[in-house]
């Protein structure tokens, strides 16, 4: 509570002010009945026109006042929980940009969308709404209690019997209620992840008829939430009539009390008046005080989902880094092993040595699933090692700050990623500031050039949301080109000419050679044509390393390699 209460310390003006409004409009308004039963007992009563006008005006300006004050109060509190929240969704988005993969494989993403927006906002919501009944219920009741109390202790009395009952029951709802809100929060959760699978795999999903399917698996994860919905809402429910019970119950009491205190002498019908007036404020400030608790028990739920990712340890940190930037591109595995996750029994990476000097060209090739992507994502410490060490330039990679690692290491993923915006704008995420001519040279490179021409605004092509306006190999040329624009001291590509064919690739490799000529590059692909021309060509298998050699050697020695090359010619023959 105090880590969540620290994010309003930038909004202490706007929360101060808040609550001054807040208590002034409270105080305005319990001083509302006082004067009403004054008009009644002294100026009705004896007919005094003029007393019964001057009170009237001055309970209308009391009320005008009240209603400044809590328009300002809305205003202020608004400021104040629109600010806190922007600032904790802030806070979690940049921690969310300091994972590593690994961290990030802890959550699953539509956890995470809703963690930044739903949860955010049943806090902020809880602030800005939440703050007026939580600063004037306890204001308004021990006012209201002790001049009630002033007004005819023994009628008072009342009150301690109805307040402890009520607690009791707040006490009862709310334990109840807490952890369905947690179980609602993760229902919601599941239809994130529904609607993001259906909406990313649109086009799987109409090419497969599988609409249907879809349906259905909303229809599941809809109506769960629906059930545990109801569930947490019918329990909060019940707060209502409970505190109903207890006010009518109360008010029944006071009236036959009153009434026959009025009967004995013992109390004015103005006194009676005035008194109920209170009541109705003390237990309408109860009211409000079970329904801030309410809101309050989901807030805290939504807090506590939040934490996780803000204390989620960070695996890849910079405690061993050093002022040292990557100057030739030498990379040594020394011995190093590999697993997703500690507790895993078996590695995925096994005593993998081998060296690539500055400005070589190497493939990587083996069956699907050898962790061939695995290996190349070690480089620039999207994973960290098991065991063992990778070097640059003689150094290890932990010893690098990780902004000029990975500044000087392109990376062309297996799952090309485009972003909304134009062609230029993807194109700039490799050099921000880079130049007509040098956006020119890096797309002739990447044979971009060769379809350029043909999108309906050239570099200033909308691509839509993830790139859906171009083909699976313009999308592969648009990244490499990309990665040319960073002019990195490493290349990195994973199987990312897949999508064009072998003349393309050719043409590839051929501007790559001249826009990158001292460029350590390493190509992970499934064609043997992709990775013939290397300087020399690892085979994994298992996660291990089975082979390293040149294309020549390797098909006179290599069964793995043969095997390969004999069914890729034999599918080309066909």
């Amino acid at each position: 509570m105090k880590r969540l209460l620290s994010y309003m310390k930038k909004y202490r003006a706007a929360t101060a002010l808040a609550v001054f409004c807040i208590v002034l409009e409270t105080f305005l308004e319990l001083i509302i009945p006082l004067i009403m039963a004054d008009m009644v007992d002294v100026g009705i009563a004896n007919g005094d026109k003029a007393y019964i006008f001057e009170k009237g005006f001055l309970m209308a300006a009391c009320a005008v006042v009240s209603m400044v004050l809590g328009a300002g109060s809305a205003r202020f509190a608004a400021v104040c929980g629109q600010g806190v929240g922007a600032e904790i969704r802030k806070d979690e988005y940049r921690r969310l940009q300091q994972f590593s993969f690994a961290n990030t494989d802890h959550f699953r993403t539509s956890s995470l969308v809703t963690r930044l927006t739903g949860d955010v906002t049943n806090i902020q919501n809880s602030i800005s709404t939440g703050m007026r009944p939580a600063c004037r219920a306890p204001v308004m009741m021990i006012t209201a209690v002790a001049v009630s109390f002033y007004i005819n202790k023994e009628l008072a009395v009342v009150f301690l019997v109805a307040a402890p009952v009520l607690g009791i029951l707040l006490f009862a709802i709310i334990s109840h209620v807490r952890p369905l809100y947690a179980k609602m929060q993760k229902a919601v959760d599941l239809v994130n992840r529904i609607i993001q699978e259906n909406l990313t795999a649109i086009r799987v999903v109409k090419a497969y008829v599988r609409g249907d399917h879809e349906l259905a698996k909303f229809e599941e994860v809809n109506s769960g939430l629906r059930t545990t919905s109801e569930k947490a809402f019918r329990v909060a429910s019940l707060n209502m009539p409970a505190m109903q019970l207890v006010m009518y119950t109360t008010i029944l009491c006071i009236l036959w009390f009153g009434g026959n205190l009025i009967l004995a002498g013992g109390m004015k019908v103005g006194e009676l008046t005035g008194f109920l007036s209170y009541v109705l404020q003390v237990l309408n400030s109860l009211m409000m005080i079970s329904n801030v608790f309410m809101m309050f028990t989901r807030s805290l739920t939504s807090w506590r989902r939040i934490t996780e990712v803000m204390d989620e340890k960070i695996d890849i940190t910079e405690e061993n880094a050093r002022d040292i930037t990557v100057e030739k591109g030498d990379i040594v595995f020394d011995h190093v092993y590999f697993k997703y996750s500690s507790q895993a029994k078996e590695y995925v990476l096994s005593d993998i040595s081998f060296q690539i000097e500055a400005g070589q060209t190497v493939g990587i090739i083996g069956r699907t699933g050898a962790a061939k992507t695995t290996l190349v994502q070690l480089i620039p410490r999207l994973y960290d090692v098991t065991q063992g060490q990778i070097l640059i330039d003689g150094h290890p990679v932990q010893e690098y700050p990780l902004k000029p690692l990975r500044d000087s290491i392109a990376v062309v993923l297996q799952k090309n990623t485009l972003f909304s915006g134009t062609v230029k704008d993807n194109l700039r995420w490799g050099k921000e500031d880079a130049t007509e001519e040098e956006i020119t040279e890096a797309c002739r490179a990447a044979c971009v050039d060769e379809f350029i021409g043909r999108l309906e605004n050239g570099y200033d092509t909308d691509l839509g949301q993830g790139g859906v306006n171009v083909s699976g190999g313009q999308k592969q040329r648009l990244c490499i080109a990309r990665a040319l624009l960073k002019k990195p001291k490493v290349l990195i590509l994973d199987d990312s000419t897949s999508a064009v064919d072998t003349a393309t690739e050719a043409k590839i490799r051929e501007g790559m050679a001249e826009s990158l000529p001292g460029t350590t590059k390493i190509i992970i692909a499934q064609r043997i044509s992709s990775v013939a021309h290397a300087d020399k060509i690892i085979i994994l298998e298992d996660g291990t390393i089975h082979a390293v050699g040149t294309h020549k050697e390797l098909l006179e020695n290599n069964l793995i390699y043969q095997e390969i090359y004999q069914s890729q010619q034999e599918g080309a023959d066909l």
